[in-house]
């Protein structure tokens, strides 16, 4: 099912979900005014902060929307806040934490110190447990639970913050919307996400119409994404060839997951095996995206 969203009514959701007000903009405002910096000092520094992450060491492709990824760097050192980084994270086969989704989340703190080399405030991490799609590839609620729960646990350790989807999208008040419902899904990504749909989906119906039913929804929490995050940064461990999936209104840095060259989802690898060989060519259903 697809949604229309409110966008007035969403309020914070725990720590993970924070809409500037007016009276942040201004108190952002007259901290770079404060400043003194001048723009060319500004610019450098953003250029820094960005070069401290987007390396080959994390990067599995140049990133979508570099200027306003600077941009959005350039307020967080302005306002001397942490720079802003949110990602889906998504539930396969187990009910529990194991060794791949240590290593990514091991991963992500690495980022989070490199980020924090090139600007004091660091980095907030937010993962965004994908419990919608788990939900529509069949998973129970117990199973989901027990697993987002202990991602939560895992990402806390770190210091990150997370928040459920479907939080997301009760706070943001969306209602059913019939035209987001039979949007049609681009046939060039079409075959991918019907390919992961074969290996991951057990919801109700065939595996092309959950892949159908994963591409609407998915334009719907997007756009719940980009208004709960209004000044970050989406990361994803997906190529650009699923940029339809993504937040419009907000910069993508294409991340690997386990370690660099390898991009496999750790929510689909067995607890006690990390892939080796070269990542999967594959994106998968409801991985996150």
């Amino acid at each position: 099912m697809s949604y229309e969203v409110n966008a007035s009514a969403l309020p914070e959701v725990g720590k993970a979900v924070r809409v500037p007000s007016a009276e942040d903009a201004e108190g952002a405002t007259l901290r770079r005014h404060k400043s003194g910096e001048s723009p060319r000092n500004k610019s450098i520094a953003a250029q820094r902060v960005l070069r401290s992450f987007n390396t080959r060491a994390f990067k599995r492709e140049r990133p979508d929307n570099p200027d306003l990824m600077l941009q959005i760097i350039s307020e967080a050192i302005s306002c001397n806040e942490p720079l802003s980084f949110v990602l889906y994270w998504g539930k396969g086969p187990r009910h529990y934490v194991g060794e791949p989704e240590i290593k990514t989340l091991d991963y992500l703190a690495a980022l989070a110190r490199r980020v924090r080399e090139a600007h004091v405030p660091g980095a907030a991490i937010t993962l965004i447990c994908t419990d919608t799609h788990a939900e529509l590839n069949g998973h129970s609620q117990q199973d989901i639970r027990a697993y987002f729960d202990d991602v939560a646990i895992a990402g806390r350790q770190r210091g990150f913050e997370s928040c459920w989807l479907s939080e997301l999208m009760r706070a943001a008040g969306a209602a059913p919307s019939e035209e987001l419902a039979h949007v049609d899904v681009p046939k060039e990504i079409l075959p991918t996400l019907c390919a992961s749909a074969m290996k991951w989906f057990r919801g109700d119906g065939t595996a092309e119409q959950g892949a159908i039913q994963y591409y609407q929804m998915n334009m719907s929490e997007k756009l719940v994404v980009e208004l709960a995050f209004p000044r970050s940064i989406f990361v994803t461990f997906n190529g650009s060839a699923l940029r339809a999936l993504f937040p419009s209104c907000l910069p993508i840095f294409y991340m690997f997951s386990l370690r660099h060259g390898i991009s496999d989802k750790p929510w689909f690898l067995p607890s006690n095996l990390i892939a080796r060989d070269a990542p999967s060519n594959v994106p998968h259903l409801a991985d996150g995206p």
